[in-house]
């Protein structure tokens, strides 16, 4: 298994895991279960981890796929960028996630804060992690982007651009 295979297999958990964990917690606070909180800061604890994981195999990917057509270094640049920021915000929830859990067994009166705290850095951590997905996705899905060719022969037909040339033939 290469770099491109190890990033492809674990770059998923990361996006999932927070977008799961922010879900769970949001259920915690509602029914003020401290038992479902502790999942979900075990989730964001692990989806750190996997952040990690992903972007210790970010730079051997990039090396495999940078040089291969309609790739290019500039999208893989912006996905690496946004990868970078998201990691560091899922380190800082995985961080924040540790203490909750200590909090909770300690039944101390700071862990309701904690989990305010969890919940805000959780949805900055959702808002990126779309976004690296998606600049993740471009890199090979070309048809995602928003200059794709895809999209450029959709316009025209929905313009009529290209209906007007077949009844020229």
């Amino acid at each position: 298994m290469n770099d491109a295979h190890l990033h492809m297999v674990v770059n998923h958990f990361p996006i999932i895991g927070t977008i799961l964990g922010l879900g769970i917690l949001i259920a915690s606070i509602v029914f003020k279960n401290n038992s479902v909180k502790n999942t979900a800061y075990v989730l964001f604890i692990v989806a750190a981890l996997f952040a990690a994981f992903s972007m210790a195999t970010g730079e051997g990917a990039e090396e495999m796929v940078e040089d291969m057509p309609n790739v290019g270094k500039h999208i893989i640049h912006e996905h690496e960028e946004m990868a970078e920021k998201m990691a560091l915000v899922l380190y800082v929830l995985g961080i924040i996630s540790l203490a909750g859990l200590y909090l909770n067994y300690k039944n101390h009166a700071k862990a309701k804060l904690v989990s305010f705290i969890a919940l805000t850095v959780a949805f900055i951590g959702v808002f990126l992690a779309q976004q690296t997905g998606t600049t993740g996705g471009e890199i090979r899905h070309t048809e995602i982007r928003a200059n794709s060719v895809s999209a450029d022969v959709k316009q025209k037909s929905v313009s009529g651009e290209e209906g007007e040339s077949e009844d020229k033939e």
